[in-house]
This record gives structure tokens, sequence and C-alpha cells, in this order.
């Protein structure tokens, strides 16, 4: 069901936009953390930790494809709120020519370079060989995960945010019947968790792609549709590119980090896993209502209304520091709890250092209300590339810490390495946000006169 974003109580639009993304963003971490908790109960704390020690390179990974599908996405939300809908169409088509050539390279070179990526993370010999067939397993299903984000994008960006939900939340509950299935029952340990993830993904992209075949007309190139263009390539390249680079620039961060972290030993490990699941987790919210301002921003954008993109990004700021107070507050006080999701309870050592990590992000996890709503507004407006500069502060913030400060003080210092990103990278994003909304004003004001 297509929306348009251009008319209407913004408040209200984006929330009741973002809510059938949170549901699904939660579903999908629902059966992340039941990968974990399956592997962690089942198999023990190695395997889970076999599981968490490539994390950081996932996110390098597939947090490029997120990004690249979302940056994609947003010519096809600028021109369906300009109601321009043959160009529009144009885009769509040039994104999935593209989207299809970066799934083979990428993962043809993440494939070859399995293994050299996890020497490169000093994961433990004692789970090589897990994570090693953990990871391959996801990297083969990075053309499913492409085929997924970049459908689920332009449906959102026309204003559906429901059907995505929808393919998602049966895509979950596959996977944790999968997990059960290929771990208990078939016995292939965490190459089984690996495999449920990537076939459910598989699934979701395609009854996305069917669905859009049938149903979304708007959407449909026609044949004079049909043409790879070089200025709408060179478009989509301008606003994806930028997007993938912001995801993996600021993964670039926490590879270090992590590779600081895995040479501390298998215990820091495990209960880094079981904080990094909760995190992932918890941050749903953020996301789902970064990416509904940013749809919000696009749209009007496109229509031509700058006091609605202003207001819209105002509100969703307000919202996403209320949401990260009470977040915050949830980490602190039931932490440790939460980690027992993963944990045995016998294991006093990694739910001291899983709740040790989760309560001191619960102090700063309100900034990532503002960092995620405004970055993701800049994105939306078209500047991918200022954007990108937040994820590089980031970087810059966990490869500090985890260079400089963990061989002083070892796993304390990594319980600070995403606070001190966090808030860099949130002080640089206002300050450009609050400029080019301006910008995107004056320019707006100017032509609507001329």
């Amino acid at each position: 069901m297509k929306k348009s974003m251009t008319e209407g109580r913004p408040l209200r639009l984006i929330l009741t936009f973002a809510f059938p993304m949170l549901m699904g963003n939660l579903f999908q971490q629902t059966y992340n953390m039941m990968d974990a908790a399956i592997v962690g109960r089942t198999l023990g704390s190695d395997s889970l930790a076999a599981v968490g020690a490539s994390s950081s390179v996932q996110f390098l990974v597939l947090g490029f494809c997120l990004g690249l599908c979302a940056g994609f996405a947003v010519p096809v939300a600028q021109r369906y709120g300009a109601k321009d809908y043959p160009t529009m169409r144009k885009y769509v088509f040039n994104a999935m020519f593209w989207t299809a050539v970066l799934a083979v390279v990428m993962t043809l070179m993440t494939v070859v370079l399995c293994s050299q990526i996890l020497r490169m993370l000093q994961v433990p010999d004692l789970i090589f060989a897990d994570a090693r067939n953990y990871l391959l397993v996801i990297f083969l299903g990075i053309p499913f995960t492409l085929l997924y984000n970049l459908l689920s994008g332009i449906l959102r960006s026309i204003g559906d945010s429901k059907t995505p939900f929808l393919f998602l939340a049966f895509s979950a509950v596959l996977n944790i019947a999968l997990d059960f299935f290929c771990i208990l029952v078939l016995h292939w340990g965490v190459t089984g968790a690996a495999a449920a993830t990537v076939f459910s993904q598989a699934v979701s992209g395609i009854l996305c792609l069917i669905l859009i075949i049938r149903k979304f007309d708007v959407l449909r190139p026609q044949k004079e549709d049909m043409v790879i263009s070089s200025e709408i390539s060179g478009r989509l390249m301008r606003m994806g590119i930028p997007m993938g680079l912001n995801w993996s620039v600021t993964a670039i961060g926490s590879m270090v980090m992590q590779a600081a972290n895995n040479g501390l030993g298998t215990v820091y490990v495990s209960g880094f896993t079981a904080g990094m699941k909760i995190k992932q987790f918890m941050m749903c919210p953020f996301d789902a209502l970064a990416t509904a301002v940013s749809t919000f921003a696009a749209q009007n954008y496109g229509a031509r209304q700058p006091e609605r993109i202003k207001k819209g990004i105002f509100q969703g700021a307000v919202v996403g520091v209320l949401y990260g107070i009470i977040a915050g507050g949830i980490l602190i006080l039931f932490g440790r709890n939460l980690a027992m999701l993963f944990v045995s309870s016998d294991a006093a050592e990694v739910l001291d250092a899983a709740y040790k990590y989760l309560f001191r992000m619960g102090l700063f996890w309100w900034t990532l209300g503002i960092l995620n709503v405004c970055r993701v507004s800049i994105q939306g407006l078209g500047y991918a590339s200022r954007a990108m500069v937040a994820g590089a502060v980031e970087m810059i913030g966990r490869v500090v810490v985890s260079v400089f400060f963990v061989p002083l003080y070892g796993y304390d210092a990594i319980t600070f390495a995403d606070q001190t990103a966090w808030s860099l990278g949130m002080i640089y994003v206002l300050i450009v946000c609050i400029r080019t909304v301006r910008q995107v004003t004056e320019r707006m004001k100017y032509e609507n006169a001329v």
C-alpha cells in the first residue's frame, strides 16, 4: 500500500510509517537473538564466541549492502514525492541492475577472503574453524540480503512499510524453526544457524519481488524504462556508495574494537557477543524511526516543502531521545538478566563482562536518538557524502580507544569505545544537519519564488 507523506501531521505520519518497520526490525533481531541463544544454550559458550567473533566484519559487509540499498531508494522517494513516476521507474530498473552486479562482485570477494579476514580479527584458534564456517555461509547469502533490502527499501520509499514487515515476520518465524531443525536435528552446529538465516532471508526477498511484479504497477518498469542510463546510474551511485561506505567506515572501527576484544580471551568474546545481541535488539526503534524520518524528508524534498522537512526532523529527534532515555534505563537496571538469555547462570565471568558492557552503554543510549535521526535525514535530503563523514568520526573514536586504551585498561576500555564514537558522531551530525536543512530551505524558497 503506497502512501504519500507530503500531507498531514508530520509526527503522526512518521510514527505510523515507523511502527511496521519497528516490528519488522524486532522480528529480525529476535531471530538473530534466537540464533545466538540456541547456539549458546545447546552448543556452548565457545560456539557462541565463534558466531560473535566475526560480528563486526558482518556489519562491515552487510552494512554496506544495507546502506547501498537505502541510498538507491532515496531518488525513488524523491521522484515519488514529486509525482514523477516515469523517472521513478527508471531509477528502479537501474537500481536493480547495479544491485545484481554488486551482488556477484561482493560475494566472490568475501568468500575468497573469508579466512584472511578472520585472521586479521585475531580470532582464537579454538573457535576459528566454526567462525569460518559460519561466516562463509553468511557471505554466500549476500545476493539474498541485497535483494530483500533493495526491494523493501523501494517499497518504503513510496510509503509502504507494512508489506516488508509482513514478509520479514514470516521470515523470522521460518528462521527460528530452521535453527532448531538444522542445529538439533541435522546437527550442523554453527553452520546450521547461518544456513537458517540465509534461507529465510532469501524467502523474504523472493516474496517482495513477486509482490512488486504482481501488485505495484507504479514501480514495475515498462519497456521504455529498461535502459541503463549514465545519468541515473551516476546519481544512484552518488547516493548509494557513500551511504554504504558510511556503514562500512563505522564498521571498520567496530572491527578494530572487536580485534582488540578478541585478544582478551574467549570469556570477553562471549560476554561481548551477548552484549552485542542485546544492543542490536534495543537499537531497532532508532533504525525504524530514522528510516521513517528519512523517507518523510525525501518525499517532502521532492514536493518542495522545506517547513515540513524541518518539523519532521525535529520531532523525530525528540522521540528518539525520549526512547534513548527509557531504553538506557532498562540496560542499566536489567542488563544482567537480559544477558542470561544467551549465557548460562553458571558462567559468572561471562555474565559479568556482558553486564558491564550493557550498563555503561545505557548511560549514553540517548545520544543515538540524535545521531541516527539526523544522519539518515541528511541522506534523505541527498547529501550522502556529508553523512558518510559521521561514520568516519565514529570510526576514529573506536580506533583511538581500541589502539591506545585497550592495552592499558583492557576490557574496561572496550566498554567505553561505542560511547566515545556515538558522542563524537552526534556532535558532528547535529551541526551538519542544521546546516543542511538551512541550505535546502533557502534553495527551495528561492526556487519557489522564481
